[in-house]
């Protein structure tokens, strides 16, 4: 902890979390940073397997990271990620993204036909939104072809982003950053027996950054859940 003061709840933080996409310039402590992991990685995963590892990055080999990304990407060189992905979001999951990106851009002040800014945006994403620490999870490649080592690499990315905001950090989930994984790969040193999921941007928010402010909307209980055999209950 940085501050001499008892974590929230995990309401409050479960609450209170956002995706954060404006970070301060200030290093993070790396056993900040290791108490986080810590806590993320008592996520259930299948049979105790724990197919998880994190790469932490920061510094020079992160920079080297955004520049190439940002380069092959602005270059119109096919994206690399290692994870199949969806090609094409449509009704009621199309209306979701966007709404969001219209949050994002309100508060941001970035009109429909402005394409230079909408184009800074995205290349925002592909620099990891200037983070200063990115977290690479990855999963063992013995276990590729399953689908149970992504979805327990989904349970502790969602640990980590909710351990480290009780810690006073900022996340955000972030494809784009490993969207040339040769890259990351490469200048993160990920050994060849490990599966690129996911990456993590992480820092100190920035509080005047306006994204910072946006939380997205949530369907209801009503929606999301089906209740099945409590017709009975008084």
């Amino acid at each position: 902890m940085t501050q001499d003061l008892a974590p929230p709840d995990f309401d409050t933080v479960v609450t209170g979390r956002r995706s954060t996409r404006g970070f301060k310039p200030d290093p993070v402590p790396r056993a900040l940073l290791e108490e986080v992991i810590a806590l993320a990685m008592r996520a259930p995963s299948s049979l105790n397997t724990q197919p998880w590892n994190f790469y932490v990055v920061t510094g020079a080999p992160l920079d080297r990271i955004r520049a190439e990304n940002s380069r092959r990407n602005l270059a119109g060189i096919p994206e690399s990620r290692e994870f199949r992905k969806m090609e094409l979001y449509e009704g009621v999951h199309r209306a979701r993204q966007i709404e969001i990106a219209k949050q994002l851009f309100a508060v941001m002040g970035i009109a429909r036909d402005d394409k230079a800014a909408r184009r800074d945006w995205v290349l925002r994403g592909f620099r990891q939104f200037d983070a200063p620490v990115s977290i690479v999870i990855t999963y063992d490649r013995v276990l590729l072809g399953g689908d149970i080592a992504p979805f327990d690499c989904g349970a502790v990315t969602n640990a980590l982003v909710n351990a480290a905001w009780s810690r006073g950090l900022g996340c955000v989930i972030n494809s784009q950053g490993i969207m040339q994984s040769p890259v990351v790969r490469e200048h993160a040193g990920i050994a060849e027996d490990q599966v690129i999921m996911i990456c993590v941007a992480l820092g100190f928010p920035d509080d005047t950054f306006p994204a910072n402010t946006v939380v997205s909307h949530r369907k209801s209980v009503a929606e999301a859940a089906t209740f099945v055999g409590f017709d009975a209950e008084g």
